[in-house]
């Protein structure tokens, strides 16, 4: 079988982790009889630099033919002005838009020989094993936004927008992912707060009536950000708008003991997917051989599962980074001193 991916190095760490992803995903598919048909592009601060889009649209147009888009990291300090007219997260903000993904996928599970790098108590570690499922196109992140000059000084406003199909088919999609887990659904709001809160609230309880297999469960964001880190293991697959998705996921990650470990998928109505490491582009590693390929190589077999459906082929690298780290291999985010190349190199070898 033959598959189309494109690959967004990015910024920062982002050519050196989609480096080691692209080797390990080539590997596989050698070994399975498939073949993986590569492209790479620009997209970020690298695409700013180069053609002053931070997503071009040769870009766009390859991400739109491909089966599947994996990506490195965008954003650096050499473009960290807050009032520039392009920043290059516009351009994974964009490409989500345009692609019609809506739903970003965030496991969360903990490697047993990792307990210790953790930063909880290994007794809250046991039987973690968490789904956040954040809603992508919506939300503060796209709603309208104004900056003005007011007698008082400047004013700036954010709108926080959401329909009821937008809430809708995430959640829709949160249902039917609890189903093939341990058929419970954390429905995560501010509704004694906000508005667009109370119709999330009220358009996952209609829903619960056709997922009689699902445990829903309602709660405030505030205090699922306690519950994340004083009872994790009570949680399965987790639902929540953009922004609070956003937080929590990060969060999450203290659970794993590093945001070098976490992958992401961003779906949406069809196989088309892009695929990511959580963490950001870590422009002080770059270029040293220092960052953590784990995370993105997992993103990798995550493009397998839901992209291509290759299903013992994602679960081969999962297993593969599972092996060699209960052998004891490190980068020195987990305590090690394994380099980029040299991690990519022990997974390759636990194949």
């Amino acid at each position: 079988m033959k598959a189309r991916v494109v690959a967004l190095p990015g910024d920062g760490v982002g050519p050196e982790v989609v480096r080691s992803a692209l080797r390990v995903l080539e590997a596989v598919a050698e070994r399975s009889g498939h073949r993986l048909e590569l492209t790479e592009a620009l997209i970020g601060g690298a695409a700013l630099d180069r053609v002053g889009a931070p997503l071009p649209d040769d870009t766009l147009a390859a991400c739109r033919d491909a089966d599947a888009v994996l990506l490195g990291a965008v954003g650096g300090p050499q473009w960290d002005d807050p009032s520039a007219r392009l920043r290059p997260e516009q351009g994974l903000l964009g490409l989500r838009k345009e692609l019609g993904l809506y739903a970003n996928l965030r496991p969360v599970s903990l490697w047993p020989c990792l307990a210790q790098v953790s930063p909880l108590k290994a007794e809250l570690l046991q039987g973690v094993d968490v789904l956040v499922v954040r809603e992508l196109t919506g939300g503060l992140y796209f709603g309208p936004r104004t900056l003005e000059r007011t007698p008082e000084g400047e004013r700036a406003t954010d709108l926080l927008v959401y329909t009821e199909p937008e809430i809708e088919r995430v959640l829709r999609l949160g249902f039917e992912l609890a189903q093939r887990r341990r058929h419970k659904l954390c429905s995560i709001d501010k509704a004694n707060v906000l508005e667009t809160s109370r119709l999330w609230r009220r358009t996952a309880q209609r829903l619960a009536s056709e997922y009689p297999d699902v445990q829903l469960e309602h709660q405030l964001v505030d205090s699922a950000a306690m519950r994340l880190v004083t009872a994790p293991a009570s949680l399965d697959v987790l639902v929540t708008e953009n922004m609070f998705g956003d937080i929590l996921s990060d969060e999450a990650s203290v659970l794993a003991g590093s945001l070098g470990l976490l992958p992401s998928a961003s779906l949406g109505a069809g196989r088309l997917g892009l695929y990511e490491p959580i963490h950001g582009s870590a422009p002080t590693l770059a270029g040293q051989d220092l960052a953590n390929p784990l995370g993105t190589i997992l993103s990798g077999a995550l493009l397998l599962r839901h992209s291509l459906g290759w299903e013992a082929e994602a679960r081969g690298i999962e297993l593969a980074v599972g092996r060699c780290l209960s052998q004891g291999a490190r980068t020195r985010d987990l305590g090690g001193t394994l380099g980029t190349s040299a991690m990519t190199d022990a997974v390759l070898a636990a194949l």
